[in-house]
């Protein structure tokens, strides 16, 4: 690890980007040459003493974990992630064509959808970023490990995973998410990550397993879709999918339509996102 050279990348790399570029407002009184440390550990999802020591070349080694959300909040290239898993003295991620990188740009839109439940996924419903009101509707999904990363497999072995959903719908969430499964399975093979979960999960849910044997076909899930929180009650949503296909993720954005008491209960719920992530920090 070169401590040295690594304080130097995060500092350089920082100083280079402006609170715009990443959905923040420039106050009046900004002195600071590009963001601030604690508006970059904001982004990284780590405490500003950490991301701090790290600038100040007396960190810890990072893990490879932590250097991937370093490399997210402060908007790197592939080609800066991998030079900063080197600093750290890490080997830098084997490139892929399906990577959980995501791309400046795809991040780039998704700061600017700052008061929108809005998060980026893999193909199979691994959440690698979110904005606030998407965190306080589902919760920090990127905490998870393993398999647990995956939606579809806490969907069938994690009941609290449900609850943002009124109960009527879930039989329908529950195909919509084994036909997701079944199709990247199909894509890549039982060999595959997918293999790998799709076994778990016919070892451990008999739901996933007649769902699975049922071999039902069919689109994902519904674009008009109920989501609840306990704080501001059930929501009609439309759900919108941008897809990146270099790197084989989606960017999920969840609207109301203006005017409705849904519309209402969603701008609350972004109020209730800013108001977590201002106590997180």
């Amino acid at each position: 690890m070169d401590r040295a050279q690594l304080a130097d990348f995060l500092r350089r790399r920082r100083a280079t980007l402006q609170p715009e570029d990443v959905g923040l407002r420039r106050g009046p009184r900004r002195r600071t040459e590009g963001l601030r440390r604690e508006e970059v550990a904001a982004l990284s999802d780590m405490s500003t003493d950490y991301y701090s020591r790290l600038e100040q070349s007396r960190g810890p080694q990072p893990s490879e974990q932590m250097l991937a959300a370093i490399a997210r909040g402060l908007r790197l290239t592939l080609e800066e992630r991998d030079h900063l898993f080197r600093l750290a003295g890490h080997t830098a991620p084997a490139r892929a064509l399906r990577s959980e990188h995501v791309s400046p740009g795809l991040m780039r839109v998704l700061d600017r959808l700052a008061d929108t439940p809005a998060q980026v996924m893999t193909e199979l419903g691994e959440t690698l970023a979110q904005t606030p009101p998407a965190r306080a509707l589902f919760g920090d999904e990127t905490r998870f490990e393993g398999f647990r990363r995956s939606v579809g497999y806490r969907w069938f072995l994690e009941p609290g995973t449900r609850d943002v959903y009124p109960v009527d719908d879930h039989p329908m969430h529950s195909r919509s998410f084994t036909a997701d499964i079944r199709t990247v399975y199909a894509k890549h093979g039982p060999r595959s990550r997918a293999g790998q979960m799709v076994r778990a999960l016919l070892d451990e849910s008999p739901e996933f397993g007649e769902l699975w044997e049922a071999h039902e076909v069919r689109s994902t899930h519904p674009r008009e879709k109920r989501l609840q929180h306990p704080e501001v009650g059930v929501m009609d949503m439309q759900c919108q999918i941008l897809l990146d296909p270099e790197q084989g993720q989606t960017l999920l954005v969840l609207t109301a339509t203006p005017g409705t008491e849904s519309y209402e209960k969603l701008q609350l719920l972004s109020v209730i996102g800013t108001q977590e992530v201002g106590s997180a920090r």
